[in-house]
């Protein structure tokens, strides 16, 4: 072997998974929140979309931990 660094397929595959499935209810329960949240105090739309942006980064910012966790775990290369 030439000492180069080859994917494994298999943890990228578990990654990938990982980040749907992860990144779908961290991103769900973002958006719910926000609306929620403005809902109950009648802050308005303008509000409501601002507290979902925010919490939709806060999300972004939390999966980002998690993958970079995950990746420790199952490293992508041999």
């Amino acid at each position: 072997m030439s000492g180069k660094n080859h994917i494994n397929w298999r943890n990228l595959g578990t990654i990938i998974s990982l980040m749907i499935l992860v990144g779908a209810e961290i991103f769900g329960v973002a958006l719910a929140s926000g609306w929620a949240i403005a809902g109950w105090f009648q802050l308005g739309t303008t509000i409501e979309h601002a507290l979902m942006a925010l919490f939709s980064l806060i999300g972004a910012y939390a999966l980002s931990l998690f993958l970079r966790k995950a990746i420790s775990v199952e490293p992508l290369s041999r």
